[in-house]
This record gives structure tokens, C-alpha cells and sequence, in this order.
């Protein structure tokens, strides 16, 4: 009944029961739940992440070949799914959103790096 990668075991109480019914000294038995949830109902539980706001900062500030665009859209498209109920679909715009996200963040701090170290040297050499 229980899966080998759970360990369960039950504690004995100790001391007086004081203020409840039923036997007052002594050991007395336990009675205990566990509730086994496989990593597959685990990931049914997290809502998925539509990075949105990631999105819209991409859009506003740094939109390099219109990828804050389309990860907007990918974005909103995850969170549609998630309000319907299609986690699943969710997480796969999410993840879209995410790689979409990802290069143009990663595009507009090159090239801002690139502007600042360019800026500094024809500064110096003035």
C-alpha cells in the first residue's frame, strides 16, 4: 500500500491526557492519515507561471526583433488556459513566454553593455 520511497510510522503519545475523554494514564494508541500524492498530482496542484509582467517589461522597454511581443501574446495565451483550466496548455505557453523572454532580456543587456563600455572609451579619449 505505501509506495517504498515513503517511510511511515506511528508515534505513541506521552503524559496525561488532561481535559479529554478516555483513558487517563498510560500509553494509548494512535490513530494517523497519511496521504501519498504522486509528483504528477503535485504539478497538478501548482498553477503554472505565465510571466506576464517579464513580458510586458520586454515589450515596454527592450523589444529587440518584436520578441516582448510575441512573448506577451504567449504570456496571455497561458493565462487564458490557466482561468479556463488547461494547465497543461498553460504550461506550455508559459514555457514559450519564458524562451521568448529569456533571449530578449539577454539581447537588450548585451547591447546596453556594449553602449556603456563604448560610451566610457570615446569619453576617456576626449
Amino acid at each position: 500500500m505505501d509506495p517504498l520511497c515513503y517511510q511511515t510510522g506511528s508515534v505513541a503519545l506521552q503524559g496525561r491526557n488532561e481535559g479529554y475523554p478516555g483513558p487517563s494514564a498510560g500509553l494509548t494508541a494512535v490513530q494517523y492519515t497519511s496521504v501519498n500524492m504522486a509528483p504528477e498530482a503535485l504539478e497538478a496542484l501548482e498553477a503554472p507561471e505565465d510571466h506576464v509582467i517579464w513580458s510586458i517589461f520586454n515589450l515596454v522597454h527592450c523589444n529587440p526583433c518584436c520578441l516582448g511581443l510575441a512573448a506577451l501574446i504567449f504570456s496571455i495565451k497561458a493565462r487564458d488556459r490557466k482561468v479556463a483550466g488547461d494547465m497543461k496548455g498553460a504550461r506550455h505557453y508559459g514555457s514559450t513566454a519564458r524562451w521568448l523572454n529569456i533571449p530578449a532580456s539577454v539581447l537588450v543587456s548585451t547591447s546596453l553593455l556594449i553602449l556603456i563600455t563604448i560610451t566610457t572609451i570615446r569619453l576617456r579619449y576626449i
